[in-house]
C-alpha cells in the first residue's frame, strides 16, 4: 500500500507495531488512525536505522502517542531516498510541515 504525499509516494502506512529495522535513509511520517483515516502528527528523516527503539526513544514520542490515543492507533509512512544526503531529506519534510503542520512538529 502507498501513500501520497505532496507527489511523493510513501509506502504504508503501518502499524508503528509492525514496523522493525534496518531502515534506510528516509523520510517519515507518523499518522494517527481515526475513523474515516489517518491524521498527519510528525515528519521528519533519518539516516540509516538499526535499533529496535528508534521511534520510542524519540524525543516527541509521547506527543505522538497524545495524538493517536495509543500506540495500537499509531501508524508509519516511509518515502525511500537510498544513499540520499541529509539535506535533500530534511527539504522534504520542510515542504510537508509546511503544508500539512503535523501537530507534534509545530508544538
Amino acid at each position: 500500500m502507498t501513500i501520497q504525499i505532496l507527489h511523493y509516494e510513501f509506502l504504508g502506512p503501518i502499524k508503528i507495531s509492525e514496523w522493525g529495522p534496518p531502515m534506510d535513509e528516509v523520510v517519515y511520517v507518523l499518522f494517527g488512525k481515526i475513523k474515516e483515516g489517518y491524521t498527519m502528527i510528525f515528519t521528519d528523516q533519518s539516516e540509516k536505522v538499526t535499533e529496535n527503539n528508534f521511534f520510542i526513544k524519540n524525543e516527541k514520542f509521547k506527543c505522538w502517542l497524545q495524538h493517536a490515543g495509543s500506540e495500537n492507533q499509531l501508524y508509519l509512512s516511509i518515502y525511500p531516498m537510498w544513499d540520499s544526503e541529509k539535506d535533500d531529506r530534511e527539504r522534504i519534510v520542510q515542504k510537508i510541515i509546511s503544508k500539512y503542520k503535523p501537530v507534534c512538529n509545530v508544538e
